[in-house]
């Protein structure tokens, strides 16, 4: 499960670019009880999600001509400019030049060969999100893709990410691990083959709630939208996937016990 002993290839960051960040912060205040904190007048109205003082997202305007609303992840890596020409070389795409963040870190904008956005964090002063895999926070990272197989080699390469293969109702599910420590502790996200109806692979947060079906109703009442109604699965818990009001899609999980 995500903690924040991050390893290279750990979902060690994590962000969402809005239109509007004042009724985007509004928004995720309303539905999970963030507190948004400016970086500061030289961060162009970038800042950071709190929960009880620690960061659990961050938030910024969007910046690349053309660009939706989105939550973007991030990867950590020991060196972003290699893990960039190692992105161009496995046929993706570099949308933002390894970038210094000032003494914070290392980043870049990546897009895999599938065409979901990415984006890697190589640590400076700032080691990454202060909380996760609690109520409100990052638990699992999900990527929906045409091609897994094709997918987890690319990402393999990159990371050397391990997978397992599950069964679930009407596909194979790919649960993916960094490459260090036993696999299952180092599990933080999976892999699934497009849905019929979807045509565009992408990276899916999903945050950690007590209660799916308060936060779907949260959702609706804040302006957003409930895009599959809380459900159980199996094994998993009970899920539902949102969009905040300017379209940018996540998902929460009440965990199985056994999870």
């Amino acid at each position: 499960m995500l903690g924040t002993d991050f390893t290279t290839g750990s979902p060690d960051w994590l962000d969402l670019g809005s239109p509007d960040t004042d009724a985007a912060a509004a928004f995720y205040a309303h539905v999970f009880g963030w507190a948004f904190v400016s970086a500061g007048p030289e961060a162009g109205g970038y800042g950071f999600f709190q929960q009880d003082g620690k960061i659990v997202a961050a938030l910024g305007p969007l910046t690349e001509e053309g660009a939706s609303s989105a939550w973007t992840i991030y990867f950590q890596t020991p060196d972003a400019d290699a893990t960039a020409k190692a992105v161009e070389q496995g046929g993706g795409r570099v949308r933002m030049a390894p970038m210094d963040v000032m003494e914070a870190g290392r980043m870049a904008a990546l897009t895999d060969p599938g065409g979901a956005d990415f984006a890697i964090w190589q640590p400076g002063a700032v080691k990454g999100l202060e909380r996760t895999s609690e109520d409100h926070s990052l638990l699992w990272a999900e990527l929906h893709t045409a091609d897994p197989e094709a997918a987890l080699a690319f990402y393999r390469s990159l990371f050397g990410w391990r997978w397992a293969e599950m069964e679930a109702p009407g596909m194979t599910y790919r649960v993916i691990s960094t490459a260090e420590g036993d696999q299952q502790d180092a599990s933080f996200g999976g892999v699934a083959p497009l849905q019929p109806g979807a045509d565009q692979s992408r990276w899916i947060p999903y945050f950690a709630t007590a209660d799916a079906d308060v936060v779907a109703a949260s959702v609706q009442e804040a302006g957003g939208s409930v895009l599959m109604p809380p459900a159980d699965v199996p094994d998993v818990g009970r899920i539902a996937w949102l969009a905040d009001p300017f379209g940018a899609p996540f998902a929460v999980l009440k965990p199985a016990p056994t999870m």
